[in-house]
């Protein structure tokens, strides 16, 4: 009897991109792409009414809330489910946060298609896949105790690295609470922090900041 294969499921926001994913593989003998969502909340709702999912494939930026709070709420269903972040966005801006935020690795979608089909069974082997720059990047900082020097960005912490986000794609303090399910006061205190660490003026300033660096992303 041959061994089942493994079930991969894809969370992204562009249907060309899961597609080609989805080609990729499905080419590979022993995987096959199960389930397929294009936000979080779809995801999510998969997860909690499918119990065979062995690796998910996770896009940093997503329709409404991002890679970064859809994990979250992944792993406080499936704890020991493998994530995997495969996004566009660069590595050496998102990889360690998206290590921080609990996945199990972080390739990126320029990357040719093995490269990818080769993170996804580092991953299901239990180890923690980042590219040769990335890991040695990481490597000398952990031996040197020294930091390089980060963009403005990589201060915020992740609310505030998601709230600048869901600003970027248009929502307000009120929405944007209502979608995280938080209080506008905790909301009205990220927007004054990300002012402050990205030395932005005003709001205008930062609603600006924040739809260009979106558009720029995707």
């Amino acid at each position: 009897m041959s061994k089942p294969k493994t079930k991969v499921m894809l969370v992204d926001d562009h249907p060309m991109m899961r597609h080609g994913m989805a080609m990729l593989i499905n080419m590979e003998s022993d995987m096959e792409v199960s389930f397929e969502a294009d936000d979080g909340k779809e995801a999510l709702a998969i997860l909690k009414s499918k119990d065979q999912v062995d690796i998910v494939l996770l896009d940093v930026t997503l329709k409404t809330i991002s890679g970064f709070e859809v994990i979250k709420n992944i792993l406080a269903y499936h704890p020991s489910l493998p994530v995997l972040f495969v996004s566009m966005h660069d590595e050496s801006v998102y990889a360690e946060r998206a290590l921080r935020a609990g996945g199990r690795g972080y390739v990126m979608k320029q990357e040719p298609g093995e490269v990818v089909v080769s993170a996804i069974r580092e991953v299901l082997k239990g180890n923690v896949y980042l590219s040769t720059n990335m890991h040695t990047k990481l490597l000398n900082r952990m031996v040197t105790g020294h930091a390089e020097p980060e963009q403005l960005i990589n201060s915020l912490t992740p609310s505030e690295f998601e709230v600048l986000n869901l600003i970027g794609v248009g929502h307000s303090s009120q929405e944007i609470a209502k979608l995280l399910n938080r209080s506008i006061k905790t909301i009205e205190t990220h927007r004054f922090n990300i002012r402050t660490k990205l030395n932005l003026k005003d709001s205008a300033d930062l609603i600006r900041y924040a739809a260009n660096w979106v558009r720029e992303e995707h």
